[in-house]
C-alpha cells in the first residue's frame, strides 16, 4: 500500500510553495487546486523580500523573463501633503532594489508548473470539501468529490476561502480595517513619469483609498478600498461599475492617468477582508497564507505573506514528521513566526491609517481611533511595526507625511531615548544583569538551515515567537540573576575552554550582552 500522502489544499502561491519545498525534501505531496489554471486573481504587486524565495523555488528566471513590470518602490498622495512622493526599494534593500508588478494568472502558472516538476502530483479541477478528523482529532484525510484521500497531513492553503478556517470555526474578522475592495483592470491609461512609471500608486481621497497598478501590454490593476457598510450601500445604489468610476473621480491623480484609459475587465468586489485565524495549526494540519491571515493590501503584503508562511510551513511540517515530539511545539513557533510578520503589516497599516489628516469623512475618523485601541500598548505598536524590522521597502519615512497618534510618537521618543541612553552607559565587567521583567528565556524548536532543530528563544516584546539563541548565548544567560557580574557570567562561560577557544568567546560573550541590553531583553545594576 503506497505510503499516504501530504495534502495540500489550494494551488496559489502558498500552496504551490510549500508543496515544492516538501517534495523536494523527498515527500509525497497531492495538491489540489478546485480551479483550471491560469485563473484570475487580483494581488499583482510583490515586494523584493519575496524574491529570494523565488529565486529558492527555481522560478526567478521564469519570473524575469515573462516581462512583467519591473516594480522600484510606490507613490503615495497620502498625508498633509498632496503632492506625490516615493519611496524606493535601494533607498534600504541593495540586495533586491526592485520587485515586479506581475499578471497573476501567469504568476500563479510558473508557481504551480514548478511544483508539478518538482514532482507534486497536481490535481486542477478538484475542489476539496472537508478534512477529516479521527477519534484524536488529528487530520487524516481531504474530501473530494466523492473520493477521500489519506493524507499524512494537510496543508490547508485554501486562501480567503478558508476551508478549514470555515470548518473549525477559527476565524477572527479585524474591526480596524472594516473594509472592501472593488477593482477591475483598465487599458491605455497613462504611466507615472521615470523613474516611478512602474511604481503603484496610492492616493488617499475621502471615502478611502485607491491603488494603480502598472501592468504589462499597457494594462493597469485600479481598486479603491472603501469602508465596508458605505461600499456595500454605494453599489446597491450606483452598481460596482458606477460606484469604482465615482471612487476613481474622487482621486484626482487617479483620474487624470485614466483619463484615455478603458475599462477592460470587471468589476469585480472583495468583501471578505482583514482577519487572524485564532489558531494555524493542530494535530496533523497547518494553515497558510491568506487561509490563515489576511491584511489590507495597503502595503502589498499578499504574495509576501504566503510565500514565507509557506516556507516556514514546509519546515515545520517536516520536522514533525521527522520528530512527532516535535509536533505541537514546532506548529506553536510557526503561528508565532507567521502572526509576527502578519502583525508588522497589520500595525504599520494601522498606523498609517491613523496618520492620515488630509479628509474630514467617516472612513478616515473611525480609522483615528489607535490612541483608544487596547489591544496593543503604544509601545508594542511601536515595536510591531518598525523597530528592529527588516526593511520590506518602506520606512518610518513614510509614517512622517501623516499626522502620527500622540501615543505612538511618544512611544518612539521614549523608546528610541532609552536605547541611546544603554547606548551611552553600556554594560560594564561589574554590571549585574538580569533578565528584564516579562522577558522569559524557553527551549524550544528554532529555525536553522531551513529546518526546525531543539534550541532556545528569548521571549521579548519585539521577538514574541522567541528570538532564537545559540547555546553559548542561551548558557550565559541562564547565569544572569542580578547578583553574578558580567565577568563572572562570561569567565563561567568559558570555564572548561582552550585558551584561544576562550578568546574568541569572551568578545562575543560581551557583543551579544549589549545588545540584549539596548534592546532592552536585560537589565542591569552597577
Amino acid at each position: 500500500m503506497p505510503e499516504a500522502a501530504i495534502v495540500v489544499i489550494g494551488g496559489g502561491p502558498a500552496g504551490a510553495c510549500v508543496s515544492t519545498l516538501l517534495a523536494r525534501r523527498g515527500y509525497p505531496v497531492t495538491l489540489l487546486e478546485r480551479e483550471i489554471f491560469p485563473r484570475d486573481h487580483v494581488g499583482e504587486s510583490l515586494l523584493p523580500a519575496s524574491i529570494p524565495i523565488l529565486q529558492d523555488l527555481g522560478v526567478l528566471d521564469r519570473v524575469r523573463q515573462a516581462g512583467f513590470v519591473l516594480k522600484r518602490g510606490a507613490t503615495m498622495i497620502w498625508g498633509v501633503d498632496r503632492k506625490p512622493w516615493s519611496w524606493y526599494f535601494s533607498e534600504t534593500n541593495t540586495s533586491n532594489p526592485h520587485s515586479y508588478q506581475v499578471w497573476r494568472p501567469e504568476f500563479d502558472a510558473i508557481l504551480l508548473d514548478n511544483a508539478r516538476k518538482t514532482g507534486v502530483d497536481v490535481r486542477e479541477g478538484c475542489s476539496a470539501t472537508a478534512v477529516e478528523f479521527d477519534y484524536a482529532q488529528k487530520a487524516v484525510g481531504v474530501r473530494c468529490g466523492d473520493e477521500t484521500l489519506p493524507a499524512r497531513y494537510v496543508v490547508d492553503a485554501s486562501g480567503q476561502g478558508g476551508l478549514l478556517a470555515r470548518q473549525l470555526g477559527l476565524r477572527q474578522w479585524d474591526d480596524f480595517f472594516r473594509n472592501l475592495a472593488v477593482y477591475a483592470y483598465y487599458q491605455g491609461g497613462d504611466r507615472l513619469e521615470t523613474p516611478d512609471d512602474g511604481n503603484i500608486l496610492i492616493e488617499s481621497q475621502a471615502n478611502g483609498w485607491m491603488w494603480n497598478i502598472p501592468l504589462r501590454d499597457g494594462w493597469s490593476s485600479v481598486g479603491a478600498v472603501v469602508d465596508s457598510e458605505t461600499g456595500q450601500e454605494g453599489i446597491r445604489r450606483l452598481g460596482a461599475r458606477g460606484f469604482l468610476e465615482a471612487q476613481v473621480a474622487a482621486a484626482p491623480q487617479t483620474a487624470k492617468m485614466l483619463q484615455d484609459a478603458s475599462m477592460v475587465s470587471g468589476p469585480e468586489i472583495v468583501r471578505d477582508w482583514s482577519y487572524r485565524c485564532r489558531s494555524l495549526h493542530g494535530p496533523g494540519y497547518i494553515l497558510v497564507g491568506d487561509a490563515g491571515c489576511f491584511i489590507d493590501p495597503l502595503f502589498s503584503s499578499g504574495v509576501h505573506l504566503a510565500l514565507t508562511s509557506a516556507t516556514l510551513a514546509a519546515a515545520a511540517v517536516a520536522s514533525a514528521l521527522a520528530d512527532p515530539a516535535m509536533a505541537g511545539p514546532v506548529g506553536q513557533v510557526y503561528q508565532q513566526l507567521y502572526y509576527k510578520e502578519y502583525g508588522h503589516f497589520r500595525e504599520l497599516a494601522r498606523l498609517f491609517y491613523s496618520s492620515n489628516r488630509t479628509a474630514d469623512s467617516y472612513f478616515w475618523e473611525a480609522r483615528r481611533l489607535l490612541d483608544d485601541d487596547p489591544s496593543l500598548t503604544p509601545r508594542q505598536s511601536f515595536v510591531q511595526a518598525v523597530a528592529g524590522q527588516p526593511p520590506r521597502g518602506y520606512e518610518r519615512a513614510v509614517l512622517s507625511h501623516g499626522l502620527a497618534p500622540a501615543a505612538f510618537g511618544n512611544s518612539v521618543a521614549g523608546v528610541e531615548a532609552e536605547r541611546q541612553r544603554r547606548r551611552e552607559q553600556p554594560l560594564l565587567p561589574e554590571s549585574r544583569p538580569r533578565l528584564a521583567e516579562g522577558v522569559i528565556l524557553q527551549r524550544q524548536p528554532v529555525l536553522a538551515d531551513g529546518d526546525f532543530v531543539w534550541g532556545y528563544g528569548l521571549v521579548t516584546d519585539g521577538h514574541p515567537e522567541g528570538l532564537p539563541c545559540s547555546g553559548l548565548v542561551a548558557q550565559l544567560l541562564h547565569g544572569l540573576d542580578g547578583r553574578t557580574t558580567v565577568a563572572e557570567a562570561i569567565a563561567s562561560l568559558c570555564r572548561g575552554l582552550e585558551p584561544a577557544a576562550a578568546q574568541q568567546v569572551k568578545p562575543a560573550a560581551m557583543e551579544a550582552l549589549q545588545i540584549l541590553y539596548v534592546d532592552g531583553a536585560i537589565c542591569a545594576s552597577p
